[in-house]
C-alpha cells in the first residue's frame, strides 16, 4: 500500500503587488532592521557633511579665507548644537569616593549627619548634637573640595586648613573645633548655645565664596 501523500502548506511563490509589499513592510519591521535605522541626529550630520564636502568641491572661484571662515562657522554652529543636545561637559575633575573623617572612620554624605544632628538635638542630647553638626560643617567643606582631610585628621588641624578659604571665619572654626574635642574627649556636655553657635556657622560656611575660589585647596594637618 502506498504511503499516504503528505502536502505542505508553502507561501506562494509569486505574489501579487499588495501580497509582496506587505510582506516587505512585515520584514522591515523586524528589530534587527529597526535598530539600523538611522537616527534624526546620524541624518543631520551626514547632510552637514555632505553640504562641506560640497563645499569645497566647487569651491573654486571662492577666495580660501571665505571658505575657512563657512567652515569655521559651521563648526561653531555644530557646537553649540551639541551643548544643546548633550549638556555641558563636566568642566571638574570627578568627584572623590567619600573620605573618612577623623579616626572613626565616617563616611555618611552631608544629610545624614544632619538628619543626626538634629535629631540628637531634639531630644537635647547637646553632646552628640554639637559633634554631629561639627562633622557636618567639615563634611560640606570636604564635598566642595576645599579642605582635604584623612582619616587622622584632627578637628584642630581641619579649623587651621578651613580658615584658608574662609579667613573671617578663622577664630569661629578654632572655636567649633574646641567644642568638637571637648564633647568627644572631655566628657564635656555642651548646651544649646553651642549648638546654634555652630549651627549658624556651618550656614555661614554654606553661604560664603570662599576666598580665591575657585583655586582653594588646601590640606588639613594631622
Amino acid at each position: 500500500m502506498d504511503a499516504p501523500l503528505i502536502v505542505r502548506a508553502v507561501p506562494p511563490l509569486d505574489p501579487d503587488a499588495p501580497e509582496a509589499r506587505r510582506w516587505l513592510e512585515d520584514e522591515l519591521l523586524k528589530p534587527e532592521y529597526q535598530n539600523a535605522r538611522p537616527t534624526a541626529f546620524d541624518l543631520a550630520m551626514q547632510a552637514v557633511g555632505d553640504w562641506i564636502a560640497d563645499l569645497f568641491r566647487g569651491a573654486g572661484g571662492v577666495p580660501g579665507p571665505i571658505v575657512t571662515l563657512i567652515v569655521v562657522l559651521v563648526v561653531v554652529a555644530l557646537v553649540v548644537v551639541a551643548f544643546l543636545v548633550f549638556g555641558a561637559p563636566r568642566l571638574r575633575r570627578a568627584r572623590r569616593s567619600a573620605v573618612p573623617l577623623f579616626d572613626d572612620h565616617d563616611v555618611r554624605d552631608l544629610a545624614a549627619i544632619r538628619a543626626a544632628a538634629e535629631t540628637a538635638a531634639r531630644v537635647g542630647d547637646w553632646p552628640l548634637a554639637i559633634e554631629e553638626r561639627f562633622r557636618a560643617l567639615v563634611r560640606g567643606v570636604v564635598d566642595r573640595e576645599l579642605v582635604q582631610v584623612h582619616p587622622g585628621t584632627t578637628a584642630r588641624g581641619f579649623a587651621v586648613a578651613a580658615a584658608r578659604p574662609f579667613p573671617s571665619e578663622r577664630d569661629a572654626l578654632a572655636t567649633a573645633a574646641a567644642a568638637f574635642d571637648d564633647v568627644r574627649y572631655s566628657g564635656g556636655t555642651g548646651d544649646v548655645v553651642v549648638y546654634d553657635e555652630l549651627t549658624r556657622l556651618e550656614q555661614r560656611i554654606v553661604d560664603a565664596r570662599p576666598a580665591g575660589a575657585p583655586d582653594v585647596e588646601a590640606e588639613a594637618v594631622r
